[in-house]
């Protein structure tokens, strides 16, 4: 990609598309007042100036508006893009803004872009959250779910220029593009793998793509297969993959951006390729999108890359359980008793709450390799989209100043997130007269009884539970945002590494 940082007047800049974003203004005047304009000649301010009149022109949050370039500009359009009121910008309403044109812009090849941020800057927003959430929006708004479509709707915007002030710091500004890219690129590679159809993305072709991805950033990667996850007797999640001609991998990929002593990060995400129920088989509707149902392996990839890109000063693990939950005369059945890598025997009542079986056996194995605090991702229930809706990710978690942590590094990045309870009551509905534990508990309180199943294969360690069921796929195509695949959480992920001790 190119993303260039340049300071020349307006009209002077080549390019397909020059954007402006304007802010709603607080006192009701207009932005044509502003230095900014002063490349316009008075015939343009006149005609913005009654635009804006006319409610045509007034800034609000995503409201766009182009023009065919004046006589003697070199742009051919110009787009003038509204970001709402100044102190009310958020990264995620500007993020929401910039996705929007990225959208309407990136429907042809080798369409170049110009923007100007400048009447930004009197936001909220710090100069690196107005340059690094513009250009990761420009990457992730640009691409589509279009992967099997022999036109695609979408083509990646790869020559975007950023016009600034002389008073501006270009360094900074040029470290904020070249972080928002790396953040936009993470959340594609996540986005990608959701996308992808089971019979392209399954725990080989996964595992591959891992590697791949190791060798690119420097990391590295340990593919477990069906006789080392045997060896380490993770029997729950083998149970899960036997019903399926796939078979079972587990990525172990590492990061060492520290000292070897130095406390060690570890993220887990559930890797189900595809999700039938097993033999407590979905209906057709519910089984429509569950090649989504390995969003959360989908998660850990993309942050690891991101971290590795940006060469945080910290140690990360990620772990990744890959397997298929197909129906076949091999499948684990209702009744089973599975003995879990931790010694824990596990009652099957519902083969469809497979991703905790996963998850079970991955957390141990994590544990085991001493990191000190541990966060997994998983599109784990729909009780968590019942509870919080489509765009809230669950949080869950055995230590306070942990979940603290998390959520605040959530917070700053403005990815939506609630944290539901944990109370030992929860850990009652999970009891087996036959096993040391139930796969389910009873109608209510779904999220929280599958998350205290989680608990018990933590070992005690810091550990941080992330439902992202509701958040992680789209169902429909929105002004701003691809149905499909959403890259929720990687952002959030990275900034929990930044920030990490």
């Amino acid at each position: 990609m190119s993303y260039n940082v340049i300071s020349e007047s307006w009209n002077a800049i080549e390019a397909d598309w020059l954007v402006i974003a304007i802010p709603e203004y607080e006192n009701g005047e207009g932005f044509v007042e502003s230095d900014s304009f002063n490349n316009f000649d008075d015939i343009l301010k006149s005609q913005m100036a009654q635009m804006q009149k006319q409610g045509d022109l007034k800034g609000k949050l995503c409201q766009w508006t182009t023009l065919p370039a004046p006589s003697g500009f070199s742009a051919k359009r110009l787009l003038f893009l509204g970001t709402g009121k100044a102190s009310n910008l958020t990264r995620s309403k500007l993020e929401k803004a910039v996705r929007t044109i990225a959208r309407k812009t990136a429907d042809k090849k080798n369409v170049k872009i110009a923007i100007s941020l400048e009447e930004l800057n009197c936001s909220e927003l710090s100069l690196n959250e107005l340059y690094s959430s513009t250009a990761k929006s420009f990457v992730v708004g640009s691409i589509g779910q279009d992967l099997y479509q022999k036109e695609p709707g979408h083509y990646s915007l790869d020559d975007i220029d950023f016009l600034i002030s002389k008073k501006e710091t270009k360094s900074d500004i040029e470290q904020a593009i070249a972080e928002g890219e790396i953040l936009g690129c993470g959340i594609n590679l996540t986005r990608q793998l959701v996308n992808g159809t089971a019979q392209d993305v399954y725990p080989e072709s996964f595992a591959e793509e891992a590697l791949n991805v190791a060798e690119e950033y420097g990391m590295e990667c340990d593919i477990l297969d069906e006789e080392r996850l045997v060896e380490e007797k993770m029997q729950s999640m083998l149970a899960v993959a036997q019903g399926s001609d796939r078979p079972a991998r587990m990525v172990v990929l590492k990061y060492q951006g520290a000292s070897s002593d130095d406390p060690v990060l570890g993220l887990v995400g559930k890797g189900v390729t595809f999700d039938s129920g097993g033999l407590s088989l979905k209906p057709s509707d519910g089984m429509k999108t569950m090649k989504c149902d390995m969003a959360g392996a989908a998660t850990v990839l993309g942050a690891m890359a991101a971290i590795a890109s940006l060469k945080l000063p910290v140690n990360v693990t990620g772990f990744m359980g890959l397997a298929e939950n197909m129906v076949s005369g091999a499948s684990y059945k209702l009744g089973d008793v599975l003995k879990a890598r931790n010694g824990i025997t596990i009652e099957v009542l519902n083969t469809d709450a497979e991703g905790r079986l996963v998850l079970a056996d991955v957390l141990s194995y994590a544990v085991d390799q001493k990191v000190s605090k541990l966060i997994d991702l998983a599109t784990l229930t729909g009780a968590c989209v019942v509870a919080l809706g489509e765009e809230v990710t669950g949080v869950f978690s055995n230590q306070t100043e942990w979940a603290e942590e998390v959520k605040s590094a959530a917070k700053s990045c403005d990815e939506s997130v609630w944290e539901l309870p944990m109370f030992d009551e929860f850990a009652e509905l999970l009891k087996s007269d036959v096993a040391d534990v139930k796969n389910i508990g009873t109608r209510w309180g779904g999220a929280t009884t599958a998350a205290k199943f989680l608990e018990k294969f933590t070992g005690g360690v810091p550990w941080v539970h992330l439902d992202i069921a509701g958040p992680a796929f789209a169902s429909s195509n929105s002004d701003d945002r691809e149905g499909g695949a959403t890259g929720c959480m990687v952002t959030t992920l990275v900034e929990v590494a930044a920030n990490f001790k």
